[in-house]
């Protein structure tokens, strides 16, 4: 199967939402709000938001709740995956979402400083859980 990978920029609609799973492995969870702005052939300015659900596991959901709050234009790219579930009433359930492998403060807007943390893994290792 093909790798869906891609890139976004856009706004934090929520602070992300960290959370540790049973094993202690680190998740966050959190939306990204991207605006899409163009002209129509009659010259009207005109706008389209689209709303994207992002997930991380391991050290880079720590430093994501550590660094992005509700708000902030943010870069993030990563997989889409698609999920499906049933509810208690039998009924199928799907969402894609963007499994995040790097994301960090969008710089036209703001500045930033950055500390190393030590210890880190490896960019290499990317993790993988069903969901969470």
């Amino acid at each position: 199967m093909a790798d869906s990978t891609i890139t976004l920029v856009g706004n934090l609609t929520r602070d992300p939402e960290l959370k540790f799973l049973d094993s202690g492995l680190p998740a966050v969870k959190f939306s990204l709000a991207v605006n899409r702005k163009w002209k129509d052939n009659r010259g009207e300015e005109k706008e389209q938001v689209s709303y994207f659900d992002c997930s991380a596991l391991g050290s880079i959901a720590e430093n994501i709740a550590t660094s992005l709050k509700k708000g902030e234009r943010a870069i993030v790219t990563g997989r889409l995956e698609q999920r499906t579930w049933e509810t208690p009433e039998g009924e199928k359930r799907s969402v894609v979402e963007v499994k995040v492998e790097a994301c960090g403060p969008e710089l036209r807007f703001a500045v930033t400083t950055t500390s190393r943390i030590p210890n880190q893994a490896s960019p290499k290792s990317v993790l993988h859980e069903d969901h969470f």
